[in-house]
Formats: C-alpha cells, structure tokens, sequence
C-alpha cells in the first residue's frame, strides 16, 4: 500500500482512469444515447375500449436510450387493436395498454350476426325503466301507453319478451348495473336502455319512441338458457305475425300462442 502514498503514481492514476472514461466509457454511453429506433406514438387522442385505427398513430424515430422493452414499435402491431387504457396525443404505446377484445361495455356490440339488432330507446322518466335496476340478460316487457293513439295501454305482440343488452347514462358510459350503489353520491342515472331486435320490432319501437312514453317492465332475470325460451316464444310470435311469402302463417299462429303460454306457466311455476 506504499505505492499509494506516492503522489506521482496517484496522480499518473488518475489520469490514467479519466482517459479512460474519456475515451472509452464515454463515447460508448454517447454512441447508446445517439441509437435511433423507430416507435409508434398516438396522434389522435384514444380512449378506453376505441378501436385503433391508422389515422390515430405514426410511426417516429427517436433516441433509443431509456426506451422500455415493451414499446411498441410497428404500427401493424396496433392497428385493429383496442386501447385498454386512455392514450394521449405524444404517447408512446405499450403492449400492456392494447387489448384484442373490446372494453366489456362494448363487448355485445361485437356479437351481433345480423338476424337482429341492437337499438337504444329512451328513459323519459326514473320510473320508466324500472328505477335504474335493469341488467344486462334482463328479459322485458315494453308497455305502450295510449297505442296508436286509440287510448289504450297496451304490450304490443312485438314485444312482449324483450332482452336487455345495455342500460346507458346520459355520458355515454354504461350504467353500474345491478349493483348496490346507495352509496355513491355522484352515480349517473340511466337515460337509454339498448334492446336486442329483430328489424320489426325496431320498427315499432322507433314508433313508440316518437310518439309516446316507453315504459319497461321486468319478465324474468336468471339463468340464460331459461331467458332462451322467452325469447324463443318472441321469435315464433313474431314468425306469425310476418310470415314469409308464399306461407301459412297458421300453424305458426298457433306455435306462437302456445309458446306464450308454456313460458308463462314455466315462469309462473318458479
């Protein structure tokens, strides 16, 4: 340790270690810094549950120094994805933030096949759409006060068992359906109920929408195979009731009578 106490050799030491860091250690964390990589960054503002598309990212380059392991750095990685977080313009996407399902709020909207139709009818009072308790898979009656203007009150053939695929606030958000929210001060109340239709059941509540008050009330909530048959009387209604061309809309009458009937007495036997 004697040699260290020799301000020479300290000092040729030290110079020794600050060329190296000069003109090794230095260059080598300049050269890291200086790397360019290409990243895909948000252009357009993203929320929640949005379906990327092209228009809402680029491709930049930037220093690659810092950069997380799982940035994303291909637009075809993104595009077609969906946003499992809210994306601002200037942020870097995160394999994390995408998702290849939609939100859950949006999940029903992705499994229409095009034999019916999800449509939204609107809540004009608390009272009309059961007090905010309405839950996804609900099967509903739909009331209409003074039916085409002939002053009566009735539940049209076409609706009689309705299933409830959203219930919406006056924001856009999904409602917290079926949840004990007693609690919480600042809870939206429901302003739209989305129906699962057939193009002629739409057609009559666009109706009932334009010209008088909607009011929904529960049939059944349970279990979905049970929901299946209330359904399933609907469609053998509604079969009868616009039968295709050519055919005897007799025996589906019938057909559609009884199904009614069998639901009723299977839900009234519960």
């Amino acid at each position: 340790m004697s040699i260290l106490k020799n301000r020479t050799v300290v000092g040729v030491i030290c110079i020794l270690v600050s060329l190296l860091i000069c003109f090794g250690v230095t260059p080598l964390f300049n050269r890291a810094v200086s790397e360019k990589t290409e990243i895909v960054r948000v252009v357009k503002e993203i929320k929640a549950g949005d379906e990327i598309t092209k228009d809402m990212v680029q491709t930049v380059e930037v220093g690659g120094y810092g950069l997380p392991d799982n940035v994303v750095r291909q637009t075809d990685t993104v595009v077609g994805k969906y946003a499992a977080a809210d994306l601002s313009v200037g942020d870097y996407i995160l394999n994390t933030k995408l998702t290849d399902t939609p939100a859950a709020e949006n999940a029903y909207l992705y499994n229409l096949d095009g034999t019916k139709q999800a449509m939204s009818v609107t809540i004009k009072s608390f009272a009309d759409g059961l007090s905010g308790k309405l839950q996804s898979g609900d099967i509903v009656s739909v009331i209409a006060p003074d039916y085409n203007g002939k002053g009566a009150t009735v539940i049209p053939s076409e609706l009689k068992y309705v299933e409830v695929i959203s219930v919406t606030t006056s924001s856009g958000a999904d409602a917290n359906m079926g949840e004990d929210t007693s609690n919480k001060k600042d809870k939206e109340l429901p302003s739209t109920v989305t129906l699962l239709v057939t193009p002629e059941q739409s057609k009559v509540l666009a109706g009932l929408e334009k010209d008088g008050t909607i009011h929904l009330v529960l049939v059944y909530r349970g279990a979905s195979d049970k929901a299946a048959k209330f359904i399933e009387a609907q469609d053998k209604t509604l079969a009868a009731l616009y039968p295709l061309k050519g055919t005897d809309n007799t025996q589906g009458t019938e057909e559609g009578s009884t199904a009614n009937q069998t639901v009723e007495a299977e839900s009234g036997a519960k």
